[in-house]
């Protein structure tokens, strides 16, 4: 049971979007809202249905909702396959949720660049009527959303081998599981990631080394998908 917030007259929205720079603006979220005592949101966009993320986006996504348990963030909010401007989307979120405090972040490495132009900025401002706009500087040296360390998914499948799940590209009856594997850049062996979607209708994800499943078939936590 979360706690009462002390303010309701006051709402914090964060928005992220995929780097290692969504961290830092959640947690400096977090920290505002528990100085003001007020409800935190966190948002990201994308255009892409949440079950066609690649395996780089659905870590981003998945460690997000995790530190958003951890912070007791009152909701994540994922917004995909969202065909509207980024503009008109955030500012359907902060009408629906009683907004009053926005952060985003400053950052020439991904799409949220395109934020921190004094054009786009001014269009949200006139879009987001007395809501207070707070643009977080990030540091350049971190990662890059282009420096991606997978290649393109391709179409795969998992077997049962023993007390094992061993990795396969050609389909048969002793599959268990259909899905797509995303191999590391740099690696002559079959090293990556197998997503796909188990028998209750979850998306799941798995390590694979040298085409063996390492470690548990972690689903990735609930998110919360608006329409």
């Amino acid at each position: 049971m979360r706690k009462i917030k002390g303010r309701m007259d006051e709402s914090i929205l964060v928005c992220v979007y995929y780097g290692p720079n969504g961290e830092r603006l959640i947690r400096r979220g977090h920290k505002l809202a528990k100085i003001m005592d007020c409800p935190l949101y966190v948002l990201t966009v994308d255009q892409k249905p949440y079950d066609e993320f690649d395996a780089e986006k659905s870590g981003y996504v998945d460690s997000w909702k995790e530190l958003c348990d951890e912070l007791d963030v009152d909701e994540f909010i994922i917004r995909d396959n969202e065909s509207r401007p980024l503009v008109k989307t955030i500012k359907e979120v902060a009408h629906n949720h009683n907004i009053t405090q926005i952060i985003i972040g400053q950052s020439p490495q991904n799409r949220w660049e395109e934020i921190t132009k004094g054009s786009f900025v001014n269009v949200l401002l006139r879009e987001l009527t007395f809501i207070d706009l707070h643009i977080v500087s990030i540091d350049r040296t971190l990662k890059s959303e282009g420096d991606t360390m997978f290649e393109k998914g391709v179409r795969a499948f998992l077997e049962q081998d023993g007390e094992t799940y061993r990795l396969r590209f050609t389909r048969s009856k002793n599959n268990l599981y259909e899905g797509i594997f995303y191999k590391e850049i740099g690696t002559d062996f079959n090293n990556g990631i197998f997503k796909f979607v188990n028998n209750r209708g979850k998306t799941c994800q798995v390590h694979i080394t040298e085409d063996i499943a390492t470690g548990k078939m972690s689903e990735p936590p609930n998110v919360k998908r608006e329409k």
